[in-house]
């Protein structure tokens, strides 16, 4: 008999993804699949179940959670003999890797998008000995969304986020930075440095405007120590996709990159803190089959 497993955050979309699984549930069980359902109940909980699910030879994962859940899901996916199709039900605050895959925030219709059972493999990045599948961030903007508490993001989503990046803004904090990519090198110093798989980060749709989820590339974007002014102009800008061509900010398609500081700095990945640098980022070209509109 066909397995499926639905790994599900309790605490994600207002406590709605607990409440709504058994309709994730009934759903594969009509689709004749023998269902598991697996809670998480601490750090890295997803990652355990999803390797348990290639171990065991299971066809289908489904994540009910936010990024951060569907971060941990793929850290247990990745790089396994086995790999089963994988389902997202996005719940989380910003769900930036769905909306880059076109899957709809709508519970219902995020349901009826793995029934029907269409899926697309998708690129994952490696970064030094883990896995992501959206953004990595480096400087004091991107530190700062680490005070994003549960009760702001419920309250204010997206908005949340934004909101203690600008507080960082009057004490604007440049960090001399390393890159090496597959065109070269960069050296300077930055306020903000990205790593984009998606076009979608952290709500804005712009953000690397030229990304696919299949291409093989990450977008790298640099912004310089610049002045306020301009920076809050390339703000602006990148609500069109337009600070792609301004004169200070480096905007890079590669498909390896190494991001270094003589500064102790800690990166962002996938919207909770991660690693400190140097880090070493690779693609995994088309690794996951995840269902798709």
């Amino acid at each position: 008999m066909k397995k499926a497993m639905i790994i599900v955050n309790p605490s994600s979309g207002k406590e709605e993804a607990e409440k709504n699984q058994h309709k994730v549930e009934e759903m594969l069980k009509r689709k004749g699949y023998d269902v598991i359902v697996k809670m998480t109940e601490k750090e890295l909980d997803a990652t355990k179940f999803a390797r348990t699910s290639c171990e065991e030879a299971f066809d289908v994962v489904v994540s009910m959670g936010g990024d951060g859940t569907l971060n941990e899901t793929v850290n247990g996916l990745a790089d396994q003999k086995h790999c089963p199709n994988f389902g997202i039900i996005p719940m989380g605050t910003v769900n930036d890797f769905a909306r880059a895959l076109g899957i709809p925030q709508d519970f219902d219709e995020a349901i009826k998008l793995i029934e029907h059972g269409e899926t697309r493999p998708v690129d994952i990045g490696k970064v030094n000995d883990h896995y992501y599948m959206n953004i990595i961030a480096v400087g004091a903007i991107a530190e700062a969304t680490y005070g994003v508490s549960p009760k702001q993001k419920t309250m204010l989503g997206p908005l949340a986020y934004m909101l203690e990046g600008i507080k960082t803004l009057s004490s604007k904090k440049a960090y001399d930075i390393h890159l090496k990519h597959d065109h070269g090198e960069w050296k300077g110093d930055a306020l903000l440095v990205l790593a984009a798989l998606t076009n979608s980060v952290g709500g804005f749709e712009k953000l690397a405007p030229d990304a696919e989820v299949d291409d093989g590339k990450l977008k790298c974007l640099v912004v310089h120590d610049i002045a306020l002014h301009k920076f809050i102009k390339i703000l602006t800008e990148l609500l069109r996709g337009e600070h792609v061509h301004d004169d200070d900010v480096e905007y890079i398609s590669t498909s390896s990159l190494e991001i270094s500081s003589s500064e102790h700095l800690h990166s962002n990945i996938d919207g909770d803190e991660g690693e400190p640098l140097p880090l070493k980022i690779d693609i995994l070209p088309k690794h996951l089959d995840i269902y798709v509109p």
